[in-house]
């Protein structure tokens, strides 16, 4: 089964990225930067990217928690935390441009407040998700659910999920434009890869931190 190992940003000041996300989220090694000077994944980037990347976590305690850590390391709120339909959570933007949303399902307290991230779920912007979904199915990924735009493959083994949006809706999710070109400056470490996708995606194979 496809598995997403890790991550990797491309980010302008290596020192503070690492220093962010020690703080704001410590996910360890699923979360990896690579400095954008090395020219690894194109060009310079600039508005939305095309990506969000979800922390899923058990209650909303540590929704908070881990939206108020991040804001304290120097990420600017997109969304305020608060309870939705699908349960509670807020969006925040980091300083290197990534968009994080930390959510819950869960509307009251399930036990001690914590920092723990039970999964990372990154979601992509397709300009046709139709045909970006074939492409991963035909890739070896199945699809776990699929309604109207959006698209989440069922991995259960991943320590990192994979879904597909349009991009105009991903946006509207994330509280920010929908405008933006240049590079993703996103890769994802699987050992599937290297191949990219038709949104310009890169998948690399696996290496080592």
């Amino acid at each position: 089964m496809t598995s997403i190992e890790y991550i990797t940003l491309e980010v302008d000041d290596l020192a503070a990225a690492e220093t962010f996300y020690a703080d704001a989220f410590g996910l360890g090694p699923r979360v990896r930067v690579s400095a954008a000077d090395a020219g690894t994944y194109g060009s310079p980037t600039s508005g939305f990217r095309g990506y969000s990347l979800s922390l899923i976590v058990s209650q909303p305690s540590t929704v908070t928690s881990l939206i108020d850590s991040a804001v304290a390391a120097g990420a600017t709120p997109l969304k305020p935390v608060e309870k939705s339909m699908w349960g509670y959570g807020g969006v925040v933007q980091a300083p290197d441009g990534a968009v994080w949303k930390v959510a819950t399902s869960a509307r009251k307290e399930t036990g001690q407040a914590s920092r723990d991230v039970e999964k990372i779920v990154l979601l992509l912007a397709a300009d046709d998700v139709k045909a970006t979904r074939k492409f991963y199915v035909d890739h070896g990924l199945a699809v776990g659910k699929s309604f109207g735009k959006y698209v989440e493959f069922a991995m259960s083994s991943s320590p990192i999920g994979l879904g597909l949006y349009g991009r105009a809706a991903l946006a509207k999710d994330a509280g920010i434009a929908p405008d933006g070109s240049g590079s993703h400056r996103i890769v994802l470490g699987s050992a599937a890869g290297p191949f990219t996708d038709p949104d310009g995606f890169a998948w690399a194979a696996l290496a080592t931190p």
